[in-house]
């Protein structure tokens, strides 16, 4: 079997200007992809639209031309694996939670308690709802960090996070973030060690 193409990526939020931890993430992110021919997408994560800074992005770019970072792909340099904009992705995220849904890896609301015609009932009301993400208890889940090693960390420390909100009709970071990887086909994931934490809860969603 022919070696997976190495894929990597910068997503940074448009919340603001770039600080020097993005430049370091996207510098050790641009370094790998060019020592192994491989390729750097540019991802806006700008699911969070509260926090959205009008002219962050334009920003954004012009710091990485000034800096000589080029992208591959992504936001103004184009892909197949488009949109880039997690904003723009809104329907691709539905189809993912409706699947995690149907296969019992998520639930609504506090619907691990309600009957599912209640449950339906209030979604036709028009009541505002979340899904969150089903962690089941006391699995050892095992992270393959290219620095520590095998992290291993039990799931009973994981909380049943929000995935999804029906008011903006927008996911949370940590599903959106898994469904574009998945999709992108990125092969490496090189961002701040403050992530690693997260790690266990992003295996269990792929698998999901």
């Amino acid at each position: 079997m022919a070696e997976r193409k190495v894929r990597v990526r910068f997503a940074p939020s448009p919340t603001g200007a770039l600080h020097i931890g993005g430049v370091r993430t996207a510098l050790y992110n641009y370094l790998f992809a060019r020592q192994h021919g491989g390729d750097l997408i540019f991802r806006i994560e700008d699911t969070d639209s509260n926090r959205f800074v009008p002219g962050a992005e334009e920003y954004i770019l012009e710091s990485f031309k000034w800096l000589g970072i080029h992208f591959d792909e992504g936001v103004s340099f184009g892909g197949e694996c488009g949109p880039y904009r997690q904003s723009e992705r809104r329907e691709i995220y539905k189809k993912y939670v409706q699947v995690l849904l149907e296969n019992g890896k998520a639930y609504m609301r506090n619907s691990l308690t309600m009957p599912k015609e209640e449950v339906d009932a209030l979604i036709a009301e028009g009541k505002q709802y979340v899904v969150r993400f089903k962690i089941e208890p006391n699995e050892d889940v095992r992270v393959n960090d290219l620095i520590r090693g095998e992290v291993i960390i039990n799931s009973s420390i994981l909380d049943d996070k929000v995935l999804y909100k029906s008011a903006d009709e927008l996911p949370t970071y940590h599903l959106a973030n898994i469904v574009d990887d998945h999709l992108m086909e990125v092969s490496h994931v090189i961002r701040g060690e403050e992530w690693l934490p997260s790690a266990p809860l992003h295996v269990l969603l792929y698998r999901a």
